[in-house]
């Protein structure tokens, strides 16, 4: 297989490390989450400005037509800087939703916005009794003259308390589990009756739960054929998966490769403890584990860009599953080998640690995706 990037995806590449090395430092990364926004408007403006917040989308609507392998060389970038600005939230997730389920006016509407910087957006779709199951749902839509009334609750809507739009899945006929009958609303986040409850994530991040009670939305909202939208969420998710994966890649590249530079100068019975053999081995099974989830995240986004079907889906869980394991090894053992100060928050060790964690639990755990690999 041809592991080689095009010139354009060079040039990108090129582009957001340069941004990060040089314009993102862990201070000021610090600063932003600390901030009454949780991340900086300026450097969001920026990244509108290069034209980052397109890659996903049609040139047709303004974007830069680029596919999982152009989202995947920039996230694993925003993960070796521990980006906070929602890019995830509203350019992968929300943004997807509309790019893959919406109608031609649909997208002309919402995502120029996106594109652009002016908009933010969030998709709210977990619910607490879902268990990563998307279909799981209990937030209804009801016919109502025209359009639907919304009623219901979502938790861990990632970036909801900045979010202007808000991509919404509601059952609108069928049972609670049934494939058949979800449906995707955009709403507008401040619209009557809807309410946030609004709080930070271990991770540095922003979240909020939401709740609909009697939300009216009307038929223009419905994002697609009302009733099929299971599909466009589960590619969405999908597609969310391989951006937290990508950026999990980068965060286990700087792990072992800060761990292998602090080992070569912390001094213990008169010598570098990099020189203990014991060590050694560690820091090369970490280097192994980053590797081996650096091999599937190619594999995973070739075949995304294939096209989306079980053959994608299939990669995609095992990359999960990958991430998964290889995010807790590279993670425990790079705070263990800094020792005491690895706990700190001073050290940048236990910021990346905390969002490897959450990868993990994002968008369905490893034995989530193991029993889906095997379904599929």
């Amino acid at each position: 297989m041809d592991f080689s990037f095009t010139e354009e995806q060079t040039l990108l590449e090129d582009s957001v490390a340069r941004y990060m090395q040089n314009d993102y430092s862990f201070d000021d990364r610090q600063k932003a989450v600390k901030s009454e926004l949780g991340f900086s408007q300026d450097n969001w403006n920026t990244f509108a400005e290069l034209g980052w917040l397109g890659v996903p989308f049609d040139e047709a609507n303004g974007g830069f037509g680029g596919g999982a392998v152009e989202c995947m060389v920039m996230l694993e970038n925003f993960g070796k800087a521990l980006v906070v600005e929602p890019y995830l939230a509203t350019v992968v997730l929300a943004g997807g939703a509309i790019n893959h389920g919406g109608s031609t006016e649909q997208k002309a509407k919402y995502l120029p916005g996106i594109i652009d910087g002016s908009k933010q957006a969030a998709l709210a779709y977990v619910e607490p009794q879902g268990r990563f199951n998307l279909a799981d749902l209990v937030t209804t839509a009801k016919a109502e003259g025209d359009g639907y009334v919304l009623n219901g609750y979502k938790a861990v809507v990632l970036n909801g308390p900045s979010a202007d739009l808000l991509v919404v899945s509601a059952r609108t006929s069928g049972e609670q589990r049934d494939q058949k009958g979800v449906s995707l609303f955009v709403v507008d986040a401040s619209q009557t009756g809807v309410t946030r409850r609004d709080y930070p994530t271990v991770d540095g991040l922003r979240a909020s739960e939401i709740t609909f009670e009697n939300v009216k939305v009307s038929a223009d909202d419905v994002l697609g054929t009302p009733g099929e939208g299971l599909a466009t969420i589960e590619q969405a998710i999908d597609e969310g998966i391989m951006a937290v994966g990508a950026e999990a890649v980068g965060c286990m590249e700087v792990l072992y490769k800060d761990t292998v530079e602090y080992c070569k100068v912390r001094q213990q019975f008169g010598q570098p403890i990099g020189k203990f053999q014991v060590l050694q081995h560690r820091m090369v099974d970490m280097f192994m584990e980053h590797e081996q989830s650096k091999s599937l995240m190619y594999m995973a986004a070739m075949r995304m860009d294939e096209g989306y079907g079980p053959q994608a889906q299939k990669a995609v869980s095992a990359f999960k599953v990958q991430v998964g394991k290889s995010g807790k090894f590279v993670g425990q053992n790079a705070v263990q080998l800094h020792g005491g100060m690895g706990m700190t928050d001073e050290l940048n060790i236990g910021h990346y640690f905390k969002r490897l964690t959450i990868v993990d639990t994002l968008f369905g755990n490893v034995d989530f995706h193991l029993k889906r690999f095997g379904q599929l």
